[in-house]
């Protein structure tokens, strides 16, 4: 049962984008857990409305928003939505992402590599510059958390697009970190490694335990592992983390003999 007015997010107002599923599915559930009144972002309205039901069934306040997060526009009056409908921003997880093209590059076009540059790092551009004018118009000392990937650090062969869409994230949470700390504006990344989600659902179960062996705990991840990690990032308990991008990956990506 959800409790509006206990947990580490009592009273506060957050926004998941990518919320209809997968790891912002997860995250929206836990954020309502913690107290926090929830918006809910994504380009299908139908998983946001059913994610918003099931929140507010527990007892919380959830809102489903609609919202393409690579357009300006939309973007402005999705974080206004949310103040009209819940209150002033608090806390914030940009998690809308795509894989996009999945091939070698000699292979990939311009709109290939545009498409996944628009949605994962000029759309989280977008979404954490009107978030934080709203952050300071409202004086919230508030919380920005993206998405980020191991593979902004560990090279994967067919991702010429996606693995720099999610570096730049890295970079931009340490730039944005400098900009807004003396607004009291925190600005982390979350890095999943294999998460089982839609996303890598097409994988076979051989290259599941394949994958899985690659880890440290010899397992692959679960929305959970990566939603609480968000989550955390929000609350007063990671109150001096910022500029930080942290690896929920089971030691996946960690350098060394297998």
């Amino acid at each position: 049962m959800t409790n509006p007015n206990i947990g580490r997010l009592a009273g506060k107002v957050a926004l998941v984008t990518g919320a209809g599923s997968g790891i912002g599915r997860t995250a929206a559930i836990l954020f309502a857990r913690e107290g926090a009144a929830v918006a809910l972002a994504g380009r299908r309205e139908a998983p946001l409305v059913e994610v918003a039901e099931a929140i507010e069934h527990a007892g919380g306040r959830a809102v489903a928003l609609p919202t393409d997060v690579s357009d300006e526009q939309a973007v402005e009056r999705l974080i206004a939505d949310v103040e009209n409908r819940l209150g002033p921003l608090d806390a914030a997880f940009n998690n809308a992402g795509t894989l996009g093209a999945y091939k070698p590059i000699v292979e990939m076009t311009v709109e290939d590599f545009d498409t996944v540059i628009a949605t994962n790092l000029r759309g989280v551009w977008l979404l954490a510059r009107t978030e934080i004018r709203a952050m300071i118009a409202s004086g919230r000392r508030g919380s920005i958390v993206n998405t980020s990937s191991f593979v902004a650090e560990a090279a994967t062969p067919g991702m010429s697009a996606y693995a720099p869409s999610k570096a730049g994230l890295d970079a931009l949470a340490r730039a944005l970190a400098l900009e807004v700390g003396p607004q009291g504006i925190r600005v982390n990344n979350v890095a999943p490694g294999v998460i089982r989600t839609p996303m890598s659902a097409g994988l076979s179960a051989e290259t599941y335990r394949a994958l899985a062996d690659q880890a440290a705990l010899k397992r692959l991840g679960e929305p959970e592992d990566v939603a609480a990690v968000a989550v955390w990032l929000c609350t007063a308990e990671a109150g001096f983390v910022t500029g930080q991008t942290i690896l929920s990956d089971g030691g996946f990506a960690i350098p060394g003999l297998r």
